[in-house]
């Protein structure tokens, strides 16, 4: 017999769908729900997932997200936001923010229930990220603390806790060099083109200038330029006729068309208020410390050594494996890669299985009985049957906590893995990816290079330039993205062939690739994140090796280490073949022969998620297979 489900979120994730599509005044918005990152489309937003127990943080965090998603898709015109998006990195960040305060400032004003949903999302964020625990703003995001204080400024409204200390650093600073643009911040809020020249201009105030690029209002001698230039100062039909549409439809719209939108969101609210029976905590004030008052120092090349150099950044490449070939020569590399280690395929298939099935040992679902409330226990119905007296009984499914886990692997891509070493590193990365992935464990390949042996165009500049002494870092850096978390592996299985391109594989600056996938890996959404680095010796690159101290390189790698091992946040392991690592890292094991590189790999991971500490602490001992 067909029964209704008995998730009780159900309901719940309906309605926050439907108050969703309110918020965002469209009908047509497609709403879903996922472990994945929560990310919004020009059609669709994705959710955090709701667990049938519907706890209050994770019902907060979906409800604070959804708004935040909904305004945006709302008062957000991208097609604006791109025509005045800054050039340089920093200055995007800051713009970016700003624009999404701006956004849930005019909803707070308009939909005033949204306001404390927003809240509940920042103080996930802050409480994710460790924002009450920073004391040096060095260490607090500048862009991130520039969006709070837009959002405050104009909401009135005081941020949670650990995001007021983040803003509260940066405070002083943005006020002083800013304070005569901040006060134009009110009659802009409800204009984006007008907001976005704003921005522009606090973003000059705090020093970003020269990442701004070009004017997109000044005039140009081209005709199309100069077209374009008009359109905001004689409101050109092109133009004038999308923006007095934008506005007749937010703001301009008649009084009763305005007032059963509002009327609508609140009623929305009002029925999302019942489901999830819970209210929001009284605002209380917060005091406003004293920030310091110097100006930033200009941002340094490496957060684990200030002291690190780079000479130029201007021709490093992060860059997907799918741009650096044609999708018929991956596929040509790809079958390569399969021919020339068909041999090899049966024993790292059976480390694979035995890996899965270690995994999926620890993945049988579990449960706790004789509960007041939860799941109500039918085996146990019996009893209550002869004697119904007797309470019913319920049961409760126990976390699971390693599902909720990233894994890196972090592959270095330098000349002297080239052969064997790079063959078998590349198919051991692709049947754990594809192993972890049938476990619900994201996996992200990465591989690190340089665009040039011995310095490419950061040495010619230097040349020209007069070889400065000690210039730092002296070559063009190849970070390269095989596969990324959030992608399957059917789409990326063909990327990991380019390992085999003649000339792919040139230097090795591991400190730098290590602080990359670091920062990736923060920014991920899972509670545990795991990174294992595949190398086969010191960094290596001899034009910064040349002009520097000969310690220059691996002094950062040391650095960078220790940083990612003091702070905790990714779990950090290491295998060196050929090479002993453990004179960097803290866990690591050394293997003397490649072949051995599959068990080495399968063994490590099997033993990070194994549940005994005891155990746990056995296999990421300092071993060396021999």
């Amino acid at each position: 017999m067909a029964q209704n489900s008995d998730n009780p979120a159900d309901p719940f994730k309906k309605a926050l769908a439907e108050a969703t599509k309110v918020l965002a005044d469209d009908s047509e918005l497609a709403v879903s729900y996922s472990v994945d990152p929560p990310g919004q489309t020009s059609d669709s937003v994705r959710l955090p997932q709701i667990s049938r127990r519907m706890t209050r943080d994770e019902v907060m965090l979906a409800r604070g997200t959804a708004d935040a998603y909904a305004l945006r898709h709302r008062y957000h015109d991208p097609r604006l936001a791109a025509r005045y998006m800054p050039e340089g990195q920093m200055a995007r960040d800051l713009y970016e923010a700003m624009e999404s305060a701006r956004v849930e400032a005019v909803g707070a004003q308009r939909m005033p229930g949204t306001a404390g949903n927003i809240d509940a999302k920042i103080a996930a964020e802050a409480r994710r990220k460790g924002y009450a625990q920073i004391r040096d703003k060095a260490e607090a995001p500048l862009s991130t603390a520039a969006g709070y204080l837009i959002r405050h400024l104009a909401t009135g409204r005081a941020l949670p806790e650990g995001a007021d200390n983040v803003m509260d650093l940066w405070r002083g600073f943005i006020e002083e060099n800013c304070s005569g643009t901040l006060d134009a911040l009110d009659g802009t809020l409800d204009d984006q083109r007008a907001f976005a020249r704003l921005a522009r201009r606090l973003i000059e105030d705090m020093g970003y200038g020269d990442q701004l690029g070009d004017d997109p209002d000044a005039p140009d001698d081209d005709e199309d330029e100069t077209a374009e230039s008009s359109d905001e100062d004689e409101d050109s039909p092109e133009e004038a006729g999308e923006d007095e549409s934008d506005e007749s439809e937010d703001m301009d719209a008649s009084p009763e068309s305005a007032q059963d939108q509002q009327q609508d969101a609140s009623q929305a609210q009002v029925d999302l208020d019942e489901l999830a029976d819970a209210e929001f905590a009284e605002e209380t004030e917060m005091p406003e410390g004293e920030a310091p008052m110097e100006p930033p120092p200009p941002p340094p090349a490496s957060e684990a050594d200030p002291n690190y150099e780079i000479f130029s950044r201007g021709h490093d490449e992060e860059i997907g494996a799918e741009d650096l070939a044609e999708p018929i020569e991956l596929e040509r590399l790809r079958a390569y890669l399969d021919q020339q280690l068909d041999p090899l395929k049966g024993a790292v298939s059976r480390l694979a299985n035995k890996l899965q099935r270690r995994l999926q040992a620890k993945q049988s679902r579990s449960w706790e009985f004789d509960r007041e409330e939860g799941i109500l226990d039918a085996g146990r119905l019996a009893r209550v049957v002869a004697n119904p007296t007797t309470p019913l009984s319920f049961k409760v499914e126990k976390d699971m906590e390693f599902r909720d886990t990233t894994v890196t692997l972090l592959l270095d891509n330098s000349g002297s893995m080239r052969g064997r070493p790079i063959s078998i590193a590349a198919i051991c990365a692709d049947v754990l990816a594809r192993t972890l992935e049938r476990c619900d464990v994201k996996v992200e390949i990465l591989g690190f290079t340089t665009r040039a042996w011995k310095g490419g165009k950061a040495r010619e500049e230097w040349l020209a330039q007069g070889r400065p002494a000690t210039p730092g870092r002296l070559n063009d850096l190849r970070h390269i993205i095989y596969k990324s978390a959030d992608a399957p592996w059917r789409r990326t299985r063909s990327n990991l062939g380019l390992m085999m391109k003649e000339g792919l594989l040139k230097e090795n600056i591991d400190g730098e690739a290590l602080e990359w996938a670091h920062r990736r890996m923060l920014v991920r959404p899972e509670q545990r994140k795991i990174m294992m680095v595949i190398s086969d010796g010191a960094p290596v690159d001899d034009s910064t090796l040349s002009v520097n101290p000969a310690n220059y390189l691996e002094k950062h790698l040391r650095d960078v280490i220790a940083m990612v091992e003091r702070r905790r946040a990714v779990e950090l392991i290491a295998i060196g073949i050929g090479h002993d690592v453990t004179r960097y890292y803290q866990r690591a094991v050394t293997i003397t022969d490649v072949e051995q590189l599959a068990g080495a790999m399968t063994e490590q991971l099997a033993g990070l998620f194994d549940q005994d500490p005891r155990k746990r602490a056995r296999v990421l001992g300092m071993r060396r297979v021999a």
